[in-house]
């Protein structure tokens, strides 16, 4: 696609509703290592932090402006397995399957053991950075940032507004976008991104089409974050899985009661230092929860749906 097709497709909203559809295909169907390239926000000791970004359009080649990745952290007797899970791509991922075990076990047990191994979900889009007050060096580079659930549901909002005065946008174009303020806070021991949201349209860059096709020629794959060498094989990853549960070949023992110590986001916190490449995935959206309040959070909901269909398998 030529950066004069990327302008037209802009007039015409088209790439709103293939986004909205491509979306819709993504969460009807079943997770990059190291950060080369990252942008992460970064909090002072309150963790409150503030920035503005800019989400960029799908880089030249590529169709969709994000990924989509599931991925697991957890900790059991034999370490940690931090791993991109298979189920990003629609194939099977042996966490997967253990988890159906476990959930389908009628155990409380088991349901618990399976939240606390359940599949992360994060999204990975390219941005260009607006305002970085702590590290006024990324401003205007563009860099790929990871985020969770909440944020990506404030992008849907954008293009899908709940109500009738509300005009769509999309947030990833160029010229009908807008930049999206990210504030982070401290809410009950957790970081907290809801009072964050977009500001007014405006065409990026004033709208200078020489200075936004140079951006646009910086952008990062996204599709090669996702692709086939990203993914261990099942194999691989099922000798790893059993090796962190103890597990010995195709035996499945009881679920591990909980022997009080501290919960699984704690248990990242502290291994952060010594796992500091592979748990980088994990930290800016939040860490998985060990259990599931009633009513779930926003957070949650993509886990409950997750294990009701293993459930129904």
């Amino acid at each position: 696609m030529s950066f004069k097709d990327l302008k037209k497709q802009s007039s015409l909203g088209a790439l709103t509703q293939k986004l909205v559809k491509e979306v819709e295909k993504m969460n009807s169907a079943g997770g990059s290592n190291g950060d080369d390239g990252y942008w992460k926000l970064e909090c002072d000791k309150a963790q409150n932090g503030y920035a503005v970004i800019r989400f960029l359009p799908a880089p030249d080649g590529e169709d969709m402006p994000f990924v989509k990745m599931y991925s697991h952290a957890f900790q059991g007797k034999g370490g940690w397995y931090i791993e991109n899970s298979l189920t990003t791509t629609g194939q099977k991922d042996p966490v997967s399957e253990y988890n159906s075990e476990l959930w389908n076990n009628g155990t409380d047990a088991g349901k618990e053991q399976a939240r606390k191994q359940k599949r992360k979900l994060t999204y990975i889009a390219n941005i260009m950075v607006i305002k970085d007050p702590a590290n006024p060096q990324n401003e205007g580079g563009v860099f790929l940032y990871k985020f969770g659930k909440k944020i990506f549901d404030k992008v849907m909002s954008a293009m899908q507004p709940e109500f009738e005065d509300e005009e769509a946008i999309n947030p990833f174009d160029f010229w009908e976008g807008a930049s999206f303020k990210l504030k982070a806070k401290n809410v009950a021991g957790y970081r907290n991104y809801d009072s964050s949201e977009f500001a007014k349209v405006e065409p990026l860059l004033g709208g200078d089409d020489d200075a936004l096709e140079a951006l646009w020629g910086k952008e990062h794959s996204l599709a090669a974050l996702v692709a086939a060498d990203q993914f261990k094989d099942y194999e691989v990853l099922k000798k790893r899985f059993n090796q962190v549960l103890g597990l010995s070949g195709s035996s499945r023992p009881a679920p591990q009661e909980d022997s009080g110590d501290e919960d699984i986001e704690a248990q990242l916190r502290s291994a952060r230092p010594a796992f500091q490449k592979e748990a980088a995935a994990y930290s800016e959206p939040e860490l998985p929860s060990t259990t599931i309040p009633e009513p779930a959070s926003s957070d949650d909901d993509d886990a409950l749906s997750y294990f009701q269909a293993l459930a129904d398998d």
